[in-house]
């Protein structure tokens, strides 16, 4: 067997490899408490929030004065079954505008991340494996984006548009993507200078099928597993756009609004603010039992290889 037979065969290796790995950072994962916990709690919370509210009655934006600042079932309101969670101060049900809120907030940082993933990923990969004037100009715009604040940049750009769920979701996606690409760059160019892609280059492979049937495949999944945690972070920011009036506009309920508009009431009616404040913290805290599972994981199988 020739040598140039033994570097055309390990491409072909390569995949089934990294499927591996993949396999045992999930089961590994899948073995941690925290991880199984987390899992149920976060598809708990995405059937729920998306179940709930389309079967349900009631309105999380109509408004019944009547029945504004119902207290929770268990203070023991007679009006607290039909609203366990007790109303605003508006008269709205606060478990329904959970519920969207937590809908919404879900929606806004896995979309974001997926393409933040997407777009830093991909700058980055192609990036690193051509190299050259390319790789040059990509991480120069890579570097001037890191040097403004994520959040002064989304702060910026809402303030001065409508700001809708397409919008926050652009706008947070890119300001984020310049680490992802920086990431991908490195492992890009470390992948680059493997035996098995001057094995392909040498068979008469271009650049572009050795990157995405070859390179992307064993570079993309572990940044992947890492992303799990960016889902919770684009969530926290959310929240924090529609604490400052920029996020979702009402009457759509979002985290960051509800919690701001309820402040003045903490003291006679703190459910308002407190609730919601309880759903972000319960979905945040499932993401980062998940991601962080995943990463010890992905860190024992790395560091053993």
């Amino acid at each position: 067997m020739t040598a140039t037979t033994v570097i055309a065969a390990q491409p072909e290796q390569a995949p089934s490899r990294i499927r591996s790995v993949n396999r045992r950072i999930l089961l590994g994962a899948w073995r941690m408490p925290s991880f199984r916990i987390g899992l149920f709690i976060f598809l708990g919370l995405l059937l729920l929030s998306a179940i709930y509210p389309e079967l349900s009655s009631i309105s999380a934006t109509k408004m019944i004065v009547k029945d504004k600042f119902l207290p929770p079932l268990w203070l023991g309101d007679k009006w607290a079954w039909e609203h366990p969670l007790g109303t605003d101060q508006l008269g709205r049900d606060m478990l329904m505008r959970s519920l969207i809120g937590l809908r919404y907030s879900l929606l806004v940082g896995i979309v974001t991340v997926l393409l933040i993933f997407i777009i830093g990923c991909g700058l980055g990969l192609f990036a690193g494996f051509k190299g050259k004037w390319w790789d040059t100009i990509i991480m120069r715009i890579t570097d001037a984006q890191l040097s403004i604040p994520m959040i002064i940049l989304a702060i910026t750009i809402l303030g001065v548009s409508r700001p809708t769920v397409p919008t926050i979701v652009i706008v947070l996606a890119l300001s984020g993507w310049p680490l992802y690409a920086r990431v991908a760059r490195s492992a890009a160019v470390a992948e680059r200078g493997k035996e098995y892609v001057r094995g392909l280059r040498v068979l008469g492979a271009g650049d572009w099928r050795i990157l995405l049937l070859f390179a992307a495949p064993n570079i993309l999944p572990p940044i992947a597993f890492v992303a799990v945690l960016d889902v919770a972070r684009m969530m926290i920011f959310e929240a924090i756009l529609g604490f400052l009036g920029l996020g979702i506009q009402p009457p759509t309920p979002s985290f960051g609004s509800m919690i701001a508009d309820s402040r003045k009431y903490l003291i006679n009616a703190w459910w308002i603010a407190t609730i919601p404040g309880i759903f972000l913290a319960v979905a945040l805290t499932s993401i980062n039992l998940v991601g962080s599972a995943l990463e010890k994981s992905r860190n024992r199988i790395y560091g053993g290889l």
